[in-house]
């Protein structure tokens, strides 16, 4: 999703669409916030 996000920013700036580049930006601050949040309870568990 991060990789994705960074490539529309690029075409976005390219092609001069501020659309583009402003759904790159939303994906890559969200491919950020789900990469370092874990879903789903996935936490350390020490024994």
């Amino acid at each position: 999703m991060v990789g994705l996000g960074i490539v529309l920013v690029i075409v976005g700036w390219l092609v001069k669409m501020n659309i583009l580049t402003s759904i790159g930006v939303l994906l890559i601050i969200v491919g950020l916030i789900l990469n370092f949040v874990p879903i789903g309870g996935a936490r350390r568990r020490v024994w």
